[in-house]
């Protein structure tokens, strides 16, 4: 495997790191490995456009569609993405609903909602099959020394993994930084409409069960939480905030927005 890790280290006593990992196997598979910490409005049609981006992006100028190689698309979440699944693994891919043929050596999804994973102490790793170390090791990778992690994870797979992992978070390199900078803006704005929406929602259905007035002021309130959750300030009390005005709501929120705008992207 060869694997482009996206966040690098910033500094050289940063402990290991692992957020968004894209890796080649020798028979030119592409493995995407990411995490999502929220669950979003929008978040599996993302998955789709990512994992379709890859596939397509593999064809350089006169190649022919036979050069194509599968795609694996990984989606580690952090929160619960169906409520009424009990699986933590969901798999999908290009299958013919009629017949279960499946289009193979093509594109593949994964998703793991984390909030379902219960493994949360080391010592249950003894006992643990490969799925769930392999997830405790993604998780919590950056909570060790590496001499702690090769002791912990001796099996040859996750050893390698573990030693190519050491390796590249020594690298810093300009390309990559610049990859990983402009997805955290194109995630930033894609959060940022999403609360936005989100609020609107919540606005009209209470607005008209309430009135327009109190329905866009429970909108900017949920905004503004949100805004405040990814800025990482203090999340302000509904009841404070339902003590405020509509204008002074949608002052805070301008504020907010602005903010989140200018954000360094660093």
């Amino acid at each position: 495997m060869f694997p482009h890790v996206q966040n690098l280290q910033d500094f050289e006593e940063d402990k290991l790191s692992v957020l968004d990992v894209k890796a080649v196997d020798r028979a030119g598979a592409i493995y995407d490995v990411e995490m999502q910490l929220e669950t979003l409005l929008g978040l599996v049609k993302r998955c789709v456009f990512y994992g379709c981006e890859l596939y397509a992006g593999q064809l350089k100028a006169g190649q022919d569609y036979t050069a194509l190689c599968p795609v694996y698309s990984i989606f580690l979440i952090h929160g619960v993405l169906w409520p009424d699944a009990t699986r933590v693994h969901h798999a999908f891919r290009l299958t013919d609903e009629a017949s279960g043929r499946v289009l193979q050596g093509t594109l593949e999804l994964h998703t793991l909602e984390l909030a379902r994973y219960n493994l949360a102490r080391e010592m249950d790793l003894a006992g643990a099959d490969m799925l769930d170390r392999w997830l405790y090791w993604l998780l919590h990778a950056q909570d060790y020394e590496p001499a702690a992690l090769l002791e912990l994870f001796p099996e040859p797979a996750i050893r390698q993994a573990t030693e190519t992992l050491i390796r590249i978070s020594q690298i810093t390199e300009d390309k990559a930084m610049y990859d990983a900078r402009e997805k955290l803006i194109r995630d930033r704005q894609w959060a940022f409409n999403a609360a936005k929406l989100e609020g609107e929602i919540e606005g009209e259905a209470r607005g008209e069960a309430k009135g327009e007035i109190k329905g866009r002021m429970e909108g900017e309130i949920k905004l503004i939480r949100t805004l405040q959750g990814l800025l990482n300030l203090p999340v302000s009390a509904e009841q404070d905030l339902r003590g405020m005005t509509l204008e002074q709501l949608e002052a805070l929120t301008s504020g907010l927005q602005e903010r989140l705008r200018n954000r360094p992207s660093s």
